[in-house]
Order: C-alpha cells, then sequence, then structure tokens
C-alpha cells in the first residue's frame, strides 16, 4: 500500500467555532473566493465531493461522490503552518506558539545582532512583499537585513541575494533559530531571500524555514521506525525539521510540486508521500489575492485529473490543508478554519461522509491502520471506510 498526502495550504473550508477570538469570523476561504470570482471550477475536486462539503459556487455537489468527504476541526491553538501539520501528523499542541504584534522585544534584537554581527532592520509585523519595497533600499545600502513577523509564530528574515548570498541568508536563520527558544521558540524562522531593484523588487523561490522539532513522535517517525519509506514533499522536511522523513525534495511552486508527485507513483519502494502545495498561502492568500488564488485551484484541480488515473489499485489519496487564508478579508494573515478532507483510492467500493472530524490528528491515526503499525498518539482512524 502507498499513500499520498496533498495538503493545498491555507484552502480552508469555513470558520471554526472560535474563530471570533481570532478575528476570523466570516472567514470561509473556498466559498468566499468562488463568491468573489462568480464561482469556481473544480470538476476532478467536485467528483470526490468537494460540493458535499459546504456550498461553495459553481462547485456542484457530484452524487454519488467518488471519494470520502468531509473537514476537519484544530484542536490546537493558533492557526499556523506549523500546528496544522503537526497535528496532523499526531501532535495536539496544549499552547499557542509565540507571537509578536509589537515587535520583537529588544532582548530578543540585542542577541540576534550580537549572534550575526550586524545590525537588522524592520522589527516589526509586516507582508513579506511591502517590508522589502518598505527598506529595501535601506537594506541595498547598509548590508542590514531586514526583520519582521505577522500574525503567525514567525520571525521572516529577508535579504536580496546578491548581498547577503543564500549560504549566508541560511546560516544567519540558522543562528537566530537557536536564539529563539525557550519563551521565545517560534515555530519558523524563515528564510526570505529577494532581487530587483528598488520600485520593483520581488521575492525568489530560495525560501527555507528553519522550524522547530516535534516535541513527541509523530506517525511519521512511527512508520519510519517500522521501516515504511516516508517522502516530503516540497516544505515538509521544513516543517519537521527532517524528523522521520527519510527523503526529502524541495519544489518551487505548485506545478513543480504536482510533477514530483506523478513521479512518485511509478514507484514502488515508497509508503507515505506527503507533498505541501504552498502557492495559495504564499503568493494569492497573504496577498489578498482571490482571483490568483482561484486561478492556482483550478490549475491544480486539472493535474488532478491526470494524476487520479495513475493510482494503483490499492493506493490511497488524501487531500487536505493546514489551516485558512481568506483572501477577501481585510486581514493578510492565515484564517482559522476547518481542514479539508477528501479521500480516495481505486479500490473504494463506494464514496461517502467522514463528517466534522473532531481533530486533524484522524489522518495520523488511519495512517496508523492503514499500514498496520501500533499508534498511541490521538485521533480516531477513518480507514474502515475505505474498505467498508
Amino acid at each position: 500500500m502507498r499513500v499520498f498526502v496533498a495538503l493545498l495550504d491555507g484552502v480552508g473550508v469555513g470558520e471554526l467555532p472560535d474563530a471570533k477570538l481570532y478575528g476570523d469570523e466570516g472567514s470561509h476561504t473556498l466559498r468566499n473566493i468562488a463568491q468573489a470570482i462568480g464561482g469556481l471550477f473544480l470538476p476532478h475536486l467536485a467528483q470526490l465531493g468537494l460540493g458535499l462539503i459546504d456550498e461553495i459556487p459553481g462547485v456542484l455537489p457530484h452524487t454519488p461522490p467518488q471519494g470520502l468527504y468531509g473537514k476537519m476541526l484544530e484542536q490546537s491553538p493558533g492557526k499556523d503552518t506549523t500546528s496544522g501539520h503537526w497535528e496532523i501528523a499526531g501532535i495536539i499542541l496544549e499552547r499557542p506558539f509565540p507571537v509578536y504584534p509589537e515587535g520583537f522585544p529588544q532582548e530578543v534584537v540585542r542577541r540576534i545582532e550580537e549572534a550575526i554581527g550586524r545590525h537588522i532592520l524592520g522589527n516589526k509585523p509586516a507582508s513579506g512583499t511591502v517590508i522589502i519595497e518598505e527598506l529595501g533600499a535601506e537594506h541595498l545600502r547598509t548590508g542590514f537585513p531586514i526583520v519582521y513577523t505577522s500574525a503567525d509564530s514567525v520571525l521572516q528574515v529577508a535579504a536580496h541575494e546578491e548581498v547577503i548570498p543564500l549560504s549566508e541568508l541560511y546560516a544567519i536563520c540558522e543562528k537566530i533559530r537557536a536564539i529563539m527558544t525557550g519563551e521565545h521558540a517560534v515555530a519558523r524562522v524563515i528564510a526570505r531571500p529577494f532581487q530587483g531593484k528598488p520600485g520593483s523588487f520581488w521575492r525568489t523561490p530560495n525560501r527555507r524555514d528553519f522550524s522547530l522539532p516535534p516535541p513527541r513522535e509523530t506517525i511519521l517517525d512511527t512508520l519510519s521506525q517500522h521501516g515504511k519509506r516516508v517522502v516530503g514533499v516540497g516544505k515538509i522536511w521544513d516543517i519537521f525539521a527532517g524528523r522521520g522523513i527519510e527523503e526529502s525534495i524541495a519544489t518551487k511552486g505548485n506545478e513543480e510540486t504536482f510533477s514530483i508527485l506523478c513521479e512518485m507513483v511509478k514507484r514502488s519502494d515508497v509508503a507515505l508521500v506527503w507533498a505541501n502545495f504552498n502557492d495559495f498561502d504564499t503568493l494569492y492568500g497573504h496577498r489578498n489575492d482571490p482571483r490568483g488564488f482561484a486561478q492556482a485551484l483550478e490549475a491544480w484541480d486539472r493535474k488532478l485529473g491526470v494524476f487520479l488515473p495513475l493510482l494503483r489499485k490499492d493506493d490511497v489519496l488524501i487531500i487536505t490543508s493546514d489551516h485558512g487564508c481568506d483572501p477577501t478579508t481585510p486581514s493578510t494573515d492565515h484564517s482559522r478554519e476547518y481542514a479539508l478532507l477528501l479521500v480516495f483510492s481505486p479500490c473504494l467500493p463506494c464514496g461517502g461522509p467522514l463528517g466534522i472530524r473532531k481533530t486533524f490528528a484522524d489522518i495520523a491515526a488511519t495512517l496508523a491502520e492503514l499500514f498496520g503499525v501500533e499508534w498511541h498518539g490521538p485521533g480516531e482512524s477513518f480507514a474502515v471506510a475505505l474498505v467498508s
């Protein structure tokens, strides 16, 4: 058996019951995008059951569906990439990662500057594209990296590739990662390289995430310990700090990620392939671009139509997400939403509802049952629905 997890980063399906606590009332990434552009055309996702999860303009309910469909409630606090991925892998956080709506404390800034041997610019919450336009010229003049954060638990370091080469930028981020521990243990330190000139700066695809290692064993660790080959595609390796992942393939964009996923189908030595499709979140959600988001979704759906016939009889495909990133709201940050859940296998007798799952960790429990390994973590398996 092989399982392919396709995670559509930022593709939420409606506000969670506690969305008010996060300022995310009314968020519904898929529905709001569809309403903003006059409907989405996602025929292959619709066939799997997307239109039965919720009302999404343009996505008609397909009955009977070819897949299992539902949505998942996040138990961990927060709405960031790391907590979402970790919960899918079986870790439910008790406390949220620290955030810095006023920027990082001066004591932290002092330690960072001492560690990297230069001053920093910025130190405030900001959009990545906006802050490089604001401070890019000063960065070119001084050589000081731009440090900023967002509503999520991140410390981002932006630098022009011709001013601070990639190897040096990554080394800076590693030093900062070593500092951001304890009470300041942000989920991710992110290298954000860019190029261009004042007035026309642009971020390159050479981003790199430096994440905290998971505090406990994940389903990835468990599968690896049982000899199951786990492959991470995209930024999966970064999110788990390499833990439980035997092979990692870095990609630059959704198209390349899907190409790698299609290549993985040809291999018989893999057990779990987990791919992160990051463009939805990075290129469109955070930039409040519903039309671009919609075009990316429709392009992904076309690729799905090519991918599904490649699956072997006993393969399983799980399509999910980690949070929302509604581009129709005033905020450019993630949104506290249900995660998408669609499951397909060529051997599936018939499609049907999986309901509202109580935690993202149901995927971890399902993977454990599918691969026949003992799992002591949270979650309730829905594997029985694949064989009943």
